[in-house]
């Protein structure tokens, strides 16, 4: 007899409980977290972001916080009908500045760091994008899109609107606006094209304009940095901001006083500026050199160029990762790179280049920042049972945690998170975190959830709580409980180059190994029931997926979000082509064989699972003909399949309330094939057969 999942621990209340619960769907979905933090230039104060969920406005409010010396943290900034977010601080130490829509759109404010109202800095037509403080702190560069809408409108009132495609964009140039937060408002005076009544005159109040650093040239700034003594600029810019046209970057550095510049760095691949030497006279960035054939797998490189003697110098040429968050200060270069799924800091020595382990007090490294002088970090970071909160380390001494988010989930029952390893079918080890109940009781064979990450160059480490599209918490706890795993397949971040270039013409069959060897690891170890197995993931966890429902009958269900279900519909629909190029070494022309060896479609009359498509309706990345494509299949060979379509969304939902439905969506179909219950979504009817 089927039974309906009253689901009762879903309505407890936030807070006041004497006892540990499952957080409700919404709970997780309501968590604040916080951005990386920024150091004040004395190293005393740190300011970062915190995302709150906004259920009324179904959307998410970023707010600056800062934390003055030994201070407790307050909030900065507050911002009704947006966000603040991109916090810098001026050289002085007096001010912060950051970009919020305050109804005139991106524009860059300074607010002083005892408070107070923010004052606008720009006054643009056009959203700012990146933005720097000069170092004498006198002047604001930033970048925003060139300006050009009498043309446009005039094209759309003669001929409507159409698009051509990868060539409807805007570049995006350099400017600079001088910083004076105590400059006179215009409205404080009258402006008048004449004398007034009293015959008297007087020059209208301004805010100040910005001037063009770098503008009419025929390329985009992907990102910019002054020099440590202001009179240069260095900047990555490609030819268009189109997605990949990554491959065509290449650095240049202006002369800011002359408005000259020179192109420094231009290798046949990708070539990003990453910072300046303490003296001003080398700079940092990473290159693929002439890689345009395996750079999206491929460990990327990094060097020095001395601007004096064009000097080229390589360095952690021994390290086989990526790092990435690059700092250069006074004791030498630190960043932060997987180390399977660990996240450490690292010290980068210039000259010799090498790379040492730096700090280990956190299990994870997000994001950090570091003092010039290299005495001082604040690092945002978490240790695999807890939430990420933000620390301050200083080398002879023991990281400090400043703030206290983990304060929202001291009441909830919590994932108990391991890593686990097994061999894959054809000998390669793979990794995976299994995540179980506190109540984990040895002597029970558990229902068993397998969650996919996307990449395929994602990672998965441990986690108290899982803030994704599945609910993985509640699963652990209800009934007698259940077990997940999560699989860092071959392709994941964090085992090195080779690891990752194992997919590369075995996309969807190494990664299906790994997946169902882990699996038969869990079976061995008398684990799970495999009677009540579920499968999912997102992106390529979609796809790969999306596989195992035409390659394999061993699970209960399968949940295919925004998933790849044919590599020639997938070509020729996304936005990203030359991903399809590197992995399966060629277009569908050149080799349709490849194409069908790695499409879930090849094997669509083998399919038996019942499986759940969630795609976003605007999805350029994985486009939603192959969840139409993939639906229909199944639906011709009688497979149970339900195709859900979010409207308005692209690759990700971005919206909590329709995250929240995506999480019902997920509960109601492993309910009814892993568990055999029917669940009624709270304030639904039922779905119409």
């Amino acid at each position: 007899m089927k039974q309906k999942i009253l689901l009762l621990f879903f309505c407890l209340p936030f807070i006041g409980l004497a006892q540990k619960h499952v957080p409700a769907f919404e709970e997780v979905l309501s968590l604040r977290n916080p951005g990386t933090p920024v150091l004040s230039p004395d190293g005393l104060h740190v300011v970062y972001t915190v995302r709150s969920t906004d259920w009324q406005e179904n959307g998410y409010d970023t707010e600056i916080w800062i934390r003055k010396a030994d201070q407790k943290p307050f909030q900065l900034t507050n911002t009704p009908d947006g966000s603040s977010s991109n916090p810098q601080w001026s050289p002085d130490g007096q001010w912060v500045s950051f970009t919020s829509d305050r109804g005139n759109k991106s524009q860059v404010y300074v607010i002083r760091i005892d408070g107070g109202e923010a004052i606008p800095i720009t006054h643009e037509e056009e959203t700012i994008g990146a933005y720097a403080w000069s170092p004498d702190g006198l002047k604001i560069a930033f970048t925003r899109p060139a300006v050009d809408e009498k043309a446009e409108k005039e094209r759309k009132k003669r001929y409507g609107a159409y698009e051509v495609d990868d060539q409807e964009y805007k570049l995006n140039w350099l400017y600079v606006v001088e910083v004076d937060p105590y400059a006179p408002n215009p409205a404080d005076l009258p402006c008048y094209n004449s004398e007034d009544s009293t015959a008297q005159s007087w020059d209208c109040i301004e805010w100040p304009k910005a001037k063009p650093l770098l503008d009419s040239v025929d390329f985009t700034i992907r990102n910019f940095a002054w020099s440590p003594d202001g009179k240069k600029i260095a900047f990555t810019h490609t030819p268009d901001p189109l997605i990949n046209s990554f491959f065509n970057a290449d650095i240049s550095i202006l002369e800011v006083e002359s408005g000259q510049f020179e192109t420094v760095v231009a290798n046949k691949s990708a070539d990003s500026f990453g910072y300046w030497s303490p003296d001003g006279t080398s700079i940092l960035y990473s290159s693929d050199v002439d890689n345009v054939s395996s750079n999206y797998y491929e460990n990327g490189r990094y060097f020095t160029l001395d601007l004096n003697s064009g000097a080229v110098h390589e360095i952690a040429t021994d390290f086989d990762e990526n790092l990435g968050n690059w700092h250069w200060t006074e004791k030498g270069m630190y960043a932060v790179a997987f180390d399977k799924t660990i996240r450490h800091l690292y010290h980068i020595e210039p000259k010799s280049g090498k790379v040492t382990h730096q700090f280990g007090g956190l299990y994870t490294i997000f994001g950090f920042d570091v003092s010039d002088d290299g005495s001082v970090f604040a690092m945002g970071g978490e240790n695999g049972d807890d939430l990420e909160e933000i620390y301050l380390w200083e080398p002879t001494s023991t990281a400090r945690v400043i703030t206290d988010f983990n304060q929202q989930i001291k009441d909830w029952q919590v994932a108990s998170s391991e890593v686990i390893s097994w061999k894959s079918k054809d000998g390669t080890e793979i990794e995976g975190i299994l995540h179980k109940p506190d109540n984990y009781d040895a002597n029970k064979k558990y229902p068993l959830f397998v969650v996919i990450h996307g990449g395929p160059t994602g990672i998965d480490r441990p986690v108290p709580v899982y803030g994704g599209v599945y609910p993985i918490n509640q699963w652990l706890y209800y009934g007698d409980g259940a077990l997940v795993l999560r699989v860092n397949y071959r392709g994941s971040a964090g085992y090195g180059a080779d690891f990752r270039a194992l997919n590369v013409q075995n996309l969807g069959v190494g990664d299906a190994w790994d997946v169902l060897s882990g699996v038969d690891y869990l079976e061995e170890q008398g684990l799970i029931d495999t009677a009540r197995m579920g499968c999912m993931g997102w992106s390529q966890g979609g796809y790969i997926s999306a596989f195992l429902t035409t390659h394999t009958d061993r699970f209960s269900a399968i949940s295919v979000g925004a998933g790849i279900s044919n590599w020639m519909t997938y070509y020729v629909n996304t936005d990203i082509h030359p991903f399809t190029r590197q992995y399966l070494k060629a277009n569908p022309w050149e080799d349709p064989e490849i194409y069908a060896k790695t499409s879930p479609m090849t094997k669509i009359k083998n399919a038996s699972t019942p499986t759940l498509i969630q795609h976003g309706e605007f999805d350029r990345r994985v486009p939603i003909a192959n969840a139409y494509e993939l639906v229909q299949g199944l639906r011709d060979h009688e497979v149970p399949a339900k195709l859900i379509v979010y409207q308005g969304f692209g690759h990700g939902i971005s919206k909590p309330k329709e995250r929240l439905a995506a999480l019902w969506h997920n509960w109601e179909w492993f309910g009814k094939y892993v568990w055999k219950e029917e669940v009624q979504v709270p304030g639904l009817t039922k779905d119409k057969k």
